[in-house]
This record gives structure tokens, C-alpha cells and sequence, in this order.
């Protein structure tokens, strides 16, 4: 791409929660000669929002102001203008299809940090093969769905390939910790427009972990005992006692992506799985029931309607000073593909101390930073087109590692 566009990064939909989280960390942490804009629907917003950014740091080179409407006329131009769009526009499959069309089609570069799977799924079948054609990297899910543990993944099987010198056979991720103080208002408003927009077919590839594959893996998850299917709960040598996980199949989904995007790196016959980590069996089985109820209620309008009452409005979310004592730890054990009957094994963790949507929004624009940096790698390891944190590699876990976000592996002695 010519690096002669007028921008290098235009965030979209800075007046969010997590675009002014993203926008914060753009001013705070990126290179003050970046040139970037902010774009949005409602001019004014977007300017009370730059007002509020040159005051944490005066240094930074002021961003542009775009106002523009999510429509084709205004988002072509907009896309024609800049190398990467930082997308924080959601419900994405309400409002966001437009924004990737545009980036595909002028080989745009393109990161959001949604975790609609069924959306992710309609944008490949739409524009992949586009995308590819005019060299646009588009990567969404940069989010803490699914980014941690895909990125996490990567790095376990990277130590795989080389302390052990094989090919990985499985990873299984667990969520050790996951300290809250709750989901903002648009994660919350994306959870119900969902259930109430979309029909049940496209529901149910949110239970596929393959829905996102590039191509066919050769190797299925294996079954489970029927114990771990009605009560969630399995036990995994140095992971513990673990349970089904929310995030669980979006995570695997892209996990499962990156897979079949870069079959010479994780192996053509590998397969992932994602669970959360508890004190104990009986633990385990509460969250997992309560889990599936809470899917079954939410499927019921009143519920719905009554929920809408007392969740945060979209663009609003838990205060900083409620997100302090905020903390995740991801852990993942990759099993080496060797034929013998105690194959090795490689130890995987990732940790960020502070708010779930901080993060979010620093991983966004580290991404987009790793895009501009290295764009010609990241095309050749991916194939271009929709494609997945994994891909951007070593230069991504370098940059987060500068950040707060301490990744680390080791290959276990027994």
C-alpha cells in the first residue's frame, strides 16, 4: 500500500467506551508524528473527544476531525484516505459491514474488536477473496475476543516448533483469572440486538468451533465424556479443574482460523479448546448450568425487555477508578505431536493487570501499529485477506510485551 495516504490510522467511533479507551492509548503510547484521525457520525462528539486527548498529552500531533455517516458514499472517501481503519463501531453486524466493504475494496487495512461470530462468518464469505485481490489485511476479533488467546496459542506453538523441533497436536487455554468490574453498555446492547436480529441458523455457528475455518481441518476435537457435556466440568494435567467458558467458542473459532490460515505452522491435523479454570468440580458445574440457563432466558423477550432496564446505556461502562484491582491470566498447554505415549508438552501464560476494555483498545491500536510496520510479512504468512491476530506474529507479542501484557513459555522437564 502507498504510504503516501493522508492518515496512517483513522479510528472510527471514538465517542464509544472502547474507542476513547483505543483513542486514549493512541495519544498516550504510539508515536507522537503518527498521522491519525478521528471519524464519526456526530461531529461535535468527536470534537469534545479530541479536546479531551490533547490534554493527556500535549506533545501529540492533533488528529483530524472526519465526521461521516456509515454509508457508502461517506465511507469510500474515508477509506481512500488512510492505511489502517480502527473500527469501534458495534453492534458490528448492525452497523459495520459497510466500513469493511469500503476498506476491502481500496486495500485498506482493517482491525475491529468484535466477537460476533456469525458477522465474522458473513464478512469472509462476502469479502475475503476481495480483500486478498487488493491487499488489504483485515483482522477483526482484535479484542480481549479473541486476541489473548489466539496470540497466546501462536506463541505456544511457535515454542513447539522450536525447542522441540515438531509439530504441535492440540492446545488447551484456560482462563486462570478474569478480575471485572463488569461489561459496558455496548457489550451488553451487542448481546441482545443479536439474539433478537439474527435468525437461529446463523445462531447456531456460534456453537461451531470450525464456523471460521479456511479450510477443513483433518482432525476433529475429540468427543468428550457425557459427565463433562451435561456438567461442563473436566480435569486437564496443570491447567486443574475446568469448566465451559463464555468466550470459549469465539476464542476456538479464530483460534481455528489461524490454523487453517497457516497449516504449515500449527500442523495439518491440529485442534484447540477453551475452558476457565475453578476452585472445584462443584464450582464448575454452577457456572456451567447457570451458564445454559442463562442462554435459555435470554432467548425469552421479557427477559430481554427487563434487561435493558438496568445494563449500562451503549457508550458507557465501569469507571476507572472501578476497574483498578481489574487482572486476566490466560494459561494454555500445547501438546507436541510425537509418537510416542507421553508426547511433550509446552506451558503457555498471558497476563494484563487493569480494565478488560483498556486492553481491548491497546490491542486494537498495537495491531494496527504491527500492520503498518511489517504489512508485507503479514501478508505473506497470512495470504492477505480476513485473517486473525496470530498472523501478525512475533512483532504483535513484541509490541504488547512494551504495553503491560507479559506473555511467556516454557517446554516442561516431565
Amino acid at each position: 500500500m502507498a504510504a503516501t495516504r493522508e492518515f496512517d490510522i483513522v479510528l472510527l467511533g471514538p465517542t464509544g467506551y472502547t474507542g476513547k479507551l483505543c483513542a486514549e492509548h493512541i495519544v498516550q503510547s504510539l508515536p507522537t508524528n503518527l498521522k491519525w484521525a478521528l471519524a464519526g457520525r456526530n461531529l461535535s462528539k468527536v470534537e469534545g473527544i479530541a479536546k479531551e486527548l490533547k490534554e493527556l498529552n500535549p506533545d501529540r500531533v492533533d488528529p483530524a476531525i472526519i465526521a461521516v455517516q456509515l454509508n457508502r458514499e461517506e465511507l469510500q472517501p474515508l477509506a481512500q484516505k488512510t492505511r489502517v481503519v480502527i473500527n469501534c463501531v458495534g453492534p458490528y453486524h448492525l452497523y459495520s459491514t459497510p466500513v469493511v466493504e469500503a476498506c476491502v475494496s481500496n486495500g485498506t487495512h482493517y482491525v475491529d474488536a468484535t466477537g460476533e461470530t456469525p458477522w465474522v462468518r458473513s464478512i469472509i464469505d462476502k469479502y475475503h477473496e476481495t480483500a486478498k485481490a487488493n491487499g488489504a489485511i483485515v483482522i477483526p476479533s482484535v479484542g480481549i475476543e479473541s486476541a489473548p488467546a489466539d496470540i497466546l496459542t501462536w506463541s505456544t506453538v511457535k515454542t513447539v516448533r522450536e525447542k522441540l523441533s515438531c509439530q504441535p497436536r492440540d492446545v488447551v487455554s484456560a482462563i486462570e483469572e478474569m478480575k471485572t468490574s463488569g461489561a459496558s453498555g455496548g457489550t451488553l446492547n451487542t448481546i441482545l440486538t443479536i439474539v433478537e436480529s439474527l435468525p437461529a441458523s446463523d445462531l447456531m455457528k456460534i456453537a461451531d468451533p470450525y464456523t471460521l475455518v479456511a479450510s477443513k481441518p483433518s482432525r476433529q476435537i475429540p468427543n468428550e465424556p457425557l459427565i463433562s457435556r451435561i456438567l461442563g466440568i473436566r480435569s486437564v494435567r496443570d491447567l486443574g479443574t475446568l469448566t465451559t467458558c463464555p468466550s470459549g467458542t469465539a476464542d476456538v473459532s479464530i483460534i481455528h482460523r489461524s490454523s487453517t490460515l497457516m497449516p504449515e505452522f500449527y500442523g495439518p491435523s491440529f485442534f484447540s479448546r477453551q475452558f476457565l479454570r475453578v476452585r472445584n468440580a462443584f464450582v464448575g458445574a454452577a457456572i456451567h448450568l447457570a451458564f445454559m440457563a442463562g442462554i435459555a432466558l435470554i432467548l425469552l423477550p421479557p427477559v430481554r425487555t427487563l434487561l435493558k432496564r438496568y445494563i449500562y446505556t451503549p457508550g458507557n461502562g465501569p469507571t476507572k477508578e472501578d476497574s483498578v484491582n481489574d487482572r486476566v491470566e490466560y494459561r494454555a498447554i500445547a501438546t507436541a505431536d510425537q509418537d510416542v505415549p507421553s508426547p511433550q508438552r509446552v506451558f503457555g501464560k498471558l497476563t494484563y493487570d487493569g480494565s478488560m476494555y483498556v486492553f481491548t483498545g491497546l490491542l486494537m491500536a498495537e495491531a494496527a501499529m504491527t500492520i503498518l510496520g511489517n504489512e508485507e510479512k503479514v501478508r505473506k504468512v497470512s495470504r492477505g485477506g480476513i485473517v486473525t491476530s496470530a498472523t501478525l506474529g512475533q512483532e504483535f507479542v513484541n509490541r504488547l510485551e512494551k504495553v503491560g501484557c507479559r506473555i511467556e513459555t516454557q517446554v516442561f522437564d516431565y
